[in-house]
């Protein structure tokens, strides 16, 4: 995620909701908890990276995931058809249903050594920050509401999901918003400091594109249609395009394949386009412009040879998250940014991204990406790491944003609102 410096305006009645959470007594035994907790967040973060779980492989991990929600009180965990694992710890009855969770899945192909090693106080692994803290930070919020007994208004849907990264897709997360119609407020927990506040969705689609041919020898069927100079020809134009610089929108071929040998024409050719934007019409606009000039590539290069329609193209839609924005006042983002200031932190609104939040922004829902706590790098390599120095401020953090807005039984009333 990129910063920037925009500080969110926070009303008297949020400012009031948090100085009255301050002063409870579980609301502080809860996060004097989260820090006494924070070792052994840290073996469990660790404990979870080491089982793989690459985008469409979750299942083990999630099954030790729905283990350990029923451990800490979760009630009612199961795993749906998709592969998430949600439980809920139900509330007074009267009040909103918030999701908390984070990702099961990684970036890294099965195979991958995700043995945790210990360097200069840092912890090296695929996937120990991303979404190995989320995981962690869901789970010792879940131990926190069980040693306190602290009753909310709302009621929690905690747990994970799968297919955030790459081609997953958000597969996960649309499931779970396809699947039901109650959820009024939404938070999704990443890598990251807890003092920035993801409130807007960058969309992206993303295409497979392959150039079919009859294919043969380089010198003897010399003359043919050739589908890696078709790709070439698609490449070229779509690097030309010119977009927008606000709102933020970008393209990129990411992958390229085709051809046998040297002495080949190829068969067939393919690409993989990745396009986004924080405009869902400056995205359609950049989609329709890059699949014209692939279906001009394709035209170009029969008639650059007088053949009609010798080579063809195939587009596979392959990625498709959407965009969508919500107002820096929302209560959602005045809650995360009141809850940084009852941590003496400085809130910043940060740039569009692309996280499971995407979906429920794009429906109207409420919700933010909020960051579990603890410095990283390496993000989505082999040289992975996170610092676990301090962490359980993240915890923290996400607490504190959740019994905002639930809500606190005999405490606060919920900042979030019920459709119910």
């Amino acid at each position: 995620m990129s910063g920037q410096t925009n500080r969110p305006v926070i009303s008297r009645q949020v400012e009031q909701i948090y100085e009255q959470l301050m002063t409870d007594g579980q609301v502080q035994a809860g996060l004097e908890f989260l820090k006494q907790d924070h070792d052994r967040t840290i073996e469990e973060q660790i404990q979870l990276t080491e089982i793989e779980a690459p985008t469409f492989a979750e299942a083990v991990k999630g099954e030790a995931y729905r283990r350990k929600l029923e451990e800490y009180g979760i009630q009612n965990v199961t795993v749906d058809q998709t592969g998430n694992v949600f439980g809920v710890r139900p509330g007074s009855g009267s009040g909103p249903n918030l999701v908390v969770c984070a990702h099961l899945d990684t970036v890294f192909p099965a195979g991958t050594d995700v043995k945790a090693k210990h360097r200069d106080g840092r912890i090296y692994a695929p996937g120990i920050a991303d979404d190995g803290r989320g995981l962690a930070a869901v789970l010792t919020i879940a131990r926190a509401l069980q040693h306190t007994g602290i009753h909310t208004v709302g009621n929690l849907i905690i747990g994970a999901t799968v297919g955030e990264e790459g081609l997953g897709d958000l597969r996960g997360v649309k499931a779970l918003f396809a699947g039901r119609s109650d959820i009024d407020g939404f938070i999704s927990v990443e890598p990251g400091e807890p003092e920035k506040i993801t409130y807007l969705a960058a969309g992206s689609k993303r295409y497979r594109v392959t150039f079919h041919g009859t294919g043969g020898h380089s010198f003897a069927d010399f003359g043919i249609p050739n589908p890696v100079h078709a790709l070439g020809r698609a490449i070229a134009g779509i690097s030309e395009i010119r977009t927008p610089t606000e709102p933020k929108t970008t393209f990129s071929v990411g992958v390229v394949e085709g051809g046998t040998s040297v002495n080949t024409i190829a068969e067939n050719a393919s690409l993989l386009l990745d396009m986004r934007s924080n405009s869902a019409e400056a995205l359609a606009e950049l989609e329709q412009q890059a699949l014209s000039i692939i279906h001009q590539a394709a035209e170009a290069e029969n008639s650059r040879w007088n053949r009609d329609n010798e080579l063809t193209v195939q587009l596979e839609l392959v990625g498709d998250r959407p965009a969508g924005e919500q107002s820096a006042d929302a209560a959602i983002v005045q809650a995360a940014a009141a809850a940084n200031r009852s941590m003496g932190l400085e809130p910043e609104l940060e740039d569009a991204s692309s996280t499971d939040s995407n979906v429920a922004i794009s429906l109207g829902i409420p919700a933010v990406t909020l960051g579990g706590g603890g410095e990283y790098g390496g993000m989505h390599t082999l040289e992975e790491y996170f610092d676990p120095a301090g962490a359980y401020r993240g915890a923290q953090y996400v607490f504190l944003v959740m019994l905002g807005l639930l809500g606190v039984e005999g405490v606060t009333q919920p900042l979030l609102t019920s459709k119910g």
